[in-house]
């Protein structure tokens, strides 16, 4: 079996005071863990237990609901934890940085593209920074859909991901959205933004 949880890559509280403890603890044992489990429920006893997540989510409108939400749920939730670290923060750096520079301007261009990205997100959703045609796009999605899926309408390759659904703030910032958003860019792991870059690209070539 192909699909398996990962274990958090740090302590509960390694994100303080940006993400608080009690959030993190919730969001990855009860909200992520719960995900998964649905989205194996779903793919029991079919294909689809050993496919890779990108081809399910290549072709996400041939399947049922439960494996689009709860298969995008457990996705997402992985690069949003990789995307984070307790030494983050700082600026990008090498090709990515030089990248975003071109694309958008500056660093501080792009960031306020991101957060408006994630601000306007109407309800539950995500922001992210995809590689697309071999270059760097903001884009949403709603729910628990992704980039990778054939139903949206913004495709690309995920690099980083911010997840703005209210579990994911609402314990410190209650209905503050732009305030997490202020906050996150202090935990962003840009090596990792930098690797998935790297890998976007390659899968390009």
């Amino acid at each position: 079996m192909s699909h398996t949880f990962p274990e958090l890559p740090y302590a509960y509280d390694a994100l303080e005071p940006y993400i608080d403890a009690k959030t993190m603890e919730v969001h990855y044992s009860k909200h992520h863990r719960t995900y998964y489990d649905k989205f194996m429920a779903a793919i029991s006893g079919t294909d689809l237990e050993t496919q890779p997540l990108t081809e399910i989510f290549a072709n996400i409108s041939k399947h049922s609901p439960a494996v689009r939400n709860n298969g995008g749920g457990y996705y997402n939730h992985i690069l949003y934890w990789n995307c984070m670290s307790k030494d983050g923060g700082g600026e990008p750096s090498g090709d990515l940085a030089k990248d975003i520079l071109a694309t958008f301007g500056d660093l501080e261009s792009f960031k306020d593209q991101f957060a408006q990205a994630a601000i306007n997100t109407f309800g539950s959703g995500f922001a992210w920074l995809v590689v697309k045609d071999g270059a760097l796009k903001i884009v949403s999605t709603s729910n628990q859909d992704n980039p990778w899926m054939d139903a949206v309408d913004s495709q690309g390759e995920p690099i980083l991901a911010l997840d703005v659904w209210e579990h994911a703030y609402y314990i410190s910032y209650q209905n503050r959205r732009p305030d997490y958003i202020n906050a996150w860019w202090n935990v962003v792991n840009w090596d990792a933004v930098a690797e998935n870059y790297a890998q976007a690209l390659a899968n390009k070539a």
